[in-house]
């Protein structure tokens, strides 16, 4: 169950940093996967327009902190 947790928390790091350079500069590897985030939710979000790209960096943290809790848990 951690490495499942582990993993979790690994492809929310790829997807706020990939949505986060998509926001920057336009990424095509992986982009309709990676950039979920950013293509498909914070757009529904009236209240992060304009803010997509600190909600990239949070989910990206989000994943940091789901991979640390995951290996403190036994």
């Amino acid at each position: 169950m951690r490495k499942s947790w582990e993993t979790l928390g690994g492809l929310l790091v790829l997807m706020g940093l990939s949505g986060t350079i998509d926001h920057l500069a336009h990424q095509p590897i992986l982009g309709p996967f990676l950039n979920a985030f950013n293509r498909y939710v914070f757009p529904r979000f009236e209240v992060l327009h304009g803010y997509e790209l600190y909600a990239n960096l949070l989910v990206a943290v989000a994943g940091v902190v789901v991979i640390a809790a995951a290996r403190r848990v036994r």
